[in-house]
């Protein structure tokens, strides 16, 4: 199929009504009526020689063909979009409002944000912090810090770097209740467990073929990260801990590595809308991070 200016119309129609379901709110967002939409998508049809919506009289709902072409529609538009907005921001100075979502432990991306605040005064950054499942497109952010590997097609990700999950007490921990040299031997000690904020479940633990997750009994159990580090300096219990975030605790001795072969491994990234080209703005605070913190994640102890 040769794609045309038209093309591009209709691929943009396709994509609104596929991420609305409706016709109508896509036209909508486009400019045109309902049933200019649906001409629009059925000369894609036709060109393509495949059918793209399942439509009946209350919704329309894409097909196998149409989840594909729907993948490849974003990506098309928004290189589109980054040709375009490169012309139009040519030379622009970042300036604006900037809505990034960030982890609640944040302890070495909040240095960095300082930073950039400095070198970029122009920019108003509007910061929400904490560890909800932030939706990205829905809510309005320019740029969220996420750990794990990306799964929403709707967005685009650079990745700063990868860590280590470390078990970890302090030495009075250990002194008055014993090293475990075993992941089975968790069940008798008091562990520090951390919940996900949207489900209240218990984060895993790698706990190995000898035990589960039911066996290290949550003695604290809290939604952040913060408590959890606090209760483990204090010598309340084993907590299992991300390595950026205890790096100062470790250094300082506060908190002893322990259950060395049971480490697990966490990628930390950030994300944007791939449905527009990054602005100056976007552009300056994810080269930014990703400068300041591939530097950071690049020296574990």
């Amino acid at each position: 199929m040769t794609v045309a200016v038209e093309s591009l119309s209709a691929m943009q129609a396709f994509v609104h009504a596929a991420e609305k379901r409706s016709f109508k709110l896509a036209g909508q967002q486009v400019g045109l009526t309902a049933s200019a939409v649906g001409k629009a998508i059925q000369r894609l049809e036709e060109q393509l020689a495949v059918r793209l919506f399942h439509r009946s009289t209350r919704s329309v709902t894409l097909t196998d063909e149409g989840m594909l072409f729907l993948d490849r529609c974003r990506r098309i538009l928004a290189e589109v979009e980054a040709a375009q907005a490169e012309l139009t921001h040519a030379g622009a100075t970042p300036r604006g409002r900037l809505k990034v979502s960030l982890p609640l432990a944040s302890t070495l991306l909040l240095p960095v944000i300082a930073d950039f605040a400095e070198a970029y005064p122009g920019i108003e950054l509007d910061l929400d912090i904490g560890d909800r499942f932030v939706d990205v497109i829905e809510e309005g952010f320019d740029v969220v810090v996420r750990s794990g590997e990306p799964k929403d097609s709707r967005l685009l990700h650079r990745r700063l770097g990868s860590f280590a999950w470390r078990f970890v007490a302090s030495p009075a921990y250990l002194e008055a209740n014993g090293r475990p040299a075993t992941l089975a031997e968790l069940a008798g000690h008091r562990c520090l467990r951390q919940r996900y904020a949207e489900t209240g479940r218990l984060v895993p633990w790698p706990t190995g073929p000898d035990t589960d997750g039911r066996r290290a009994p949550a003695a604290v159990a809290a939604n952040a990260l913060d408590p959890i580090i606090l209760m483990a300096e204090r010598g309340h219990g084993i907590a299992f801990l991300p390595e950026p975030v205890i790096r100062r605790q470790l250094g300082a001795g506060a908190l002893v590595h322990i259950l060395r072969d049971s480490s697990d491994n966490g990628t930390v990234g950030l994300l944007w809308p791939a449905s527009r080209y990054p602005s100056p703005k976007v552009r300056a605070f994810v080269d930014f991070l990703a400068d300041r913190l591939a530097r950071v994640f690049a020296h574990p102890i």
